[in-house]
């Protein structure tokens, strides 16, 4: 968040990055960077904006009615008021003309997770004189980094549910030769129960789908229609979750099991998708070791070439993992893509994500190997839970 203790660090990011400010602008609470950036909190309706310049005092825009959740802002700092479109209209100008400006933007739509500026109000920024570039950098350095803390709790819960999905697939295997064997919904509802009883929460989920099922990457299972495991099947297990009452740090893992004897073609699917998982993995560490530049869409392309040589190529229809932050299972830093977006912001220290390769065939089968991963300090890759899979868990 902006104060006057991290201003200096705000400002010294922006002359890095060659601009001479960065524009926060929200409307409703549809920028939730430009919200927690300026500390908002409270009834906000109308527009603001915040200007945190590369140097010299930072300006809010702040409207006549909504002076609340300001009252935080530094009495050092400028606050302006308006209460007409002419006056916030007449606001922008001496901000920021002929000045070279970051914003939640994105040519193109590449990378939507910061695309948040409206068309109309980017208009009227350019109108005023201003040079608009992206803020997604700025937004992976101030927003979606993990904190100490954080990590120490990401860690934590990464082996929690990693325990909690064995345990599942033993309770699976074992009730599958019984006469009374668990439906995909009864397990989802054991995993809720092992998240409550380890301090965890999650709004939705998990996924727990058997063989044809599982080709469905965003499956939900279902009391309304149940599916039994029986011997024979593949069993996915996705699993998500934070430390309860939103405090702490999201762990996201995907595990594999067959009931039974795998298929050759189960072990071909299978091995395919580790290989992709790996073939990131290794690129990552080995780039990131040397001291070089990485991005996402890199580690993606690494993934889906392994893939794409085995002949499933058309079968991958996800990116490769999406970026995991404090405020969201699919958060605003990096993601590990560049099949639906142009991802091309830089892994730095502190940022977290998903790497989840699968592999999907209507009617068939479906496959996906999750785990989770963060650059450390010494901006070395760490990968969780300690222990990742390696062969399908036969039950």
């Amino acid at each position: 968040m902006l104060t006057p203790k991290t201003l200096p660090a705000f400002q010294a990011a922006l002359r890095e990055a060659g601009v001479d400010g960065w524009l926060l602008y929200d409307f409703r609470g549809l920028n939730k960077v430009a919200g927690a950036i300026l500390g908002m909190h409270g009834f906000v309706t109308r527009r603001i904006l915040g200007w945190i310049p590369a140097s010299g005092t930072p300006v809010a825009i702040t409207h006549a009615i909504e002076q609340g959740p300001w009252a935080g802002w530094p009495a050092e700092w400028t606050k302006q008021v308006y209460s007409s479109w002419r006056q916030f209209e007449a606001a922008l100008p001496p901000l920021v003309k002929g000045k070279r400006i970051a914003m939640e933007y994105s040519a193109g739509d590449a990378v939507p997770v910061v695309d948040l500026v409206p068309a109309g109000l980017l208009e009227l920024v350019r109108a005023s004189g201003a040079e608009v570039v992206t803020s997604a950098d700025l937004v992976s350095r101030f927003f979606a980094l993990w904190s100490e803390a954080e990590i120490a709790a990401h860690r934590r819960n990464a082996e929690v549910l990693r325990t909690l999905a064995l345990d599942a697939f033993s309770r699976i295997g074992a009730a599958a030769r019984t006469g009374s064997p668990l439906h995909e919904h009864e397990v989802a509802a054991l995993l809720h129960e092992g998240f409550k009883a380890n301090g965890l929460e999650a709004d939705h989920g998990p996924i727990v789908a058997a063989t044809a099922n599982a080709a469905n990457p965003h499956y939900e299972p279902s009391a309304a229609a149940p599916r039994a495991f029986r011997e024979g099947d593949i069993v996915l297990i996705d699993l998500f979750a934070t430390d309860a009452g939103g405090r702490g740090m999201w762990a996201d893992q995907t595990w594999m099991a067959s009931i039974g004897a795998p298929s050759t073609r189960a072990i071909e699917v299978w091995t395919a998708i580790r290989d992709a998982r790996d073939a990131a993995i290794a690129l990552l560490r080995a780039r990131l070791a040397a001291g070089g530049s990485v991005h996402g869409g890199e580690a993606d392309d690494a993934a889906r070439a392994v893939i794409e040589a085995r002949g499933f190529g058309p079968h991958f229809t996800h990116r490769t993992g999406h970026s995991i932050d404090a405020r969201g299972l699919h958060g605003s830093g990096p993601n590990i893509d560049n099949l639906e977006t142009r991802e091309t912001r830089r892994l730095i220290p502190g940022v977290g994500f998903s790497i989840e390769p699968g592999i999907y065939l209507a009617g068939e089968i479906g496959m996906r190997t999750e785990v989770n991963a963060y650059v450390d300090a010494a901006g070395q890759l760490v990968v969780t839970p300690a222990e990742v899979q390696r062969d399908l868990v036969v039950l």
